[in-house]
């Protein structure tokens, strides 16, 4: 009985521990909350310091252009700077080779002071140009050619007048080779240390200069440095020193062989016929007959009974030697009749002999 008493009585039932299934998919857990705001905290960083990096290229990109930038403007500025300087050198030695005479020598240094005014705006505005650090070395030489150049603009116009006094003035002609030295110092400066410095400044910037640099010519002769040459240009012959000894038995001197106008010979025996306007040329053929070298040979052409005339200088003459010189008239003479023209070899200290220095023309301007 108790055997049946025991099968009849309930049994406990077994407990089942369920066991928690890992998720498939390579076993990895799902992150934290902690770990997201980490991982996003850590995105954040990265974007940060791409775009920190982004601003930094973007910076120096744009402080490299804009570097480039000033350095092509600085060329460009000072191309056009030694071009406005140039143009006013070749207006200063156009006034002194035409414009010559002891009538003429208070408008020229009229003239001379105006274009010394022009050289004074042209160094203005070279310190008032915007200058990148990497050319003011060369900015300092640019500074000094341009100053030699308006000194010397100075001194030529502070001894014009007396250059071309009735005698002219050995020490006014000299200061102003001096002044022409200055141009020629300036050319230097310019060319050889300007702008290398400059040309380098661009190249190690990679930048390309956008046109080549200016020749920068300032001196058009180096005969200029002479006063012999300056003498020469204007038409004024140096006085000859007090204690000049001539040699007995030496020849000195030039004879005048012919003159011509426009390509015709003049006749001194019969009327020429020579056009009034422009002003006439004469060419004159004279060959040095002594024995020592002549510097500024002076040529004169006056029409009688009037007040015109003209001057020319043949800058030197050797012994033996056939040269030709010219003069032209400063104003047109009149017209409707015929007139005495003379044309002459100015005599040179020791020459005895001058009655072949002047041949004379019946001339009708028409």
């Amino acid at each position: 009985m108790s055997f049946f008493d025991e099968a009849d009585e309930p049994r406990t039932a077994p407990r089942t521990t369920s066991r928690s299934r890992r998720p498939s998919g390579g076993g990895r857990r799902p992150p934290t909350d902690q770990q997201a705001i980490q991982i996003r905290r850590a995105i954040a960083a990265v974007a940060i310091i791409v775009v920190v990096i982004l601003i930094i290229l973007g910076i120096h990109s744009c402080q490299v252009s804009a570097r480039n930038s000033a350095l092509k403007d600085y060329f460009n500025s000072m191309n056009s700077l030694i071009q406005r300087s140039n143009q006013t050198g070749a207006q200063l030695f156009q006034q002194l080779s035409g414009g010559g005479s002891a009538s003429n020598a208070t408008g020229l240094q009229t003239q001379i002071n105006a274009t010394r005014i022009a050289a004074d705006g042209e160094l203005s505005d070279a310190h008032k140009l915007s200058v990148p650090s990497e050319v003011d070395t060369g900015h300092g030489y640019l500074l000094l050619a341009l100053q030699m150049r308006d000194d010397g603009i100075k001194q030529i116009a502070a001894n014009i007048q007396q250059a071309l006094g009735t005698t002219a003035s050995k020490d006014a002609v000299n200061n102003i080779a001096t002044g022409a030295a200055r141009f020629y110092a300036s050319d230097v400066v310019y060319k050889d240390y300007v702008v290398p410095q400059v040309l380098a400044a661009l190249k190690n910037a990679s930048v390309t200069p956008p046109t080549p640099p200016n020749s920068g010519q300032f001196l058009p002769n180096l005969g200029w440095l002479t006063p012999n040459f300056v003498a020469g240009q204007l038409h004024v012959a140096l006085p000859q020193p007090a204690n000049a000894k001539c040699v007995s038995g030496q020849l000195v001197g030039h004879a005048l062989n012919s003159v011509s106008v426009g390509g015709t010979t003049l006749q001194t025996g019969s009327t020429n016929t020579v056009s009034a306007s422009p002003p006439p040329t004469f060419t004159f053929n004279l060959t040095n007959g002594g024995q020592t070298t002549i510097s500024n040979v002076q040529l004169t052409v006056k029409v009688e009974g009037t007040n015109v005339s003209g001057k020319g200088t043949i800058t030197q003459t050797t012994p033996g030697q056939t040269t030709t010189g010219t003069v032209t008239l400063t104003s047109a003479p009149p017209t409707g009749q015929t007139l005495t023209v003379s044309a002459t070899v100015v005599p040179v200290h020791c020459e005895t002999n001058t009655s072949n220095n002047t041949l004379t023309f019946p001339v009708t301007f028409q």
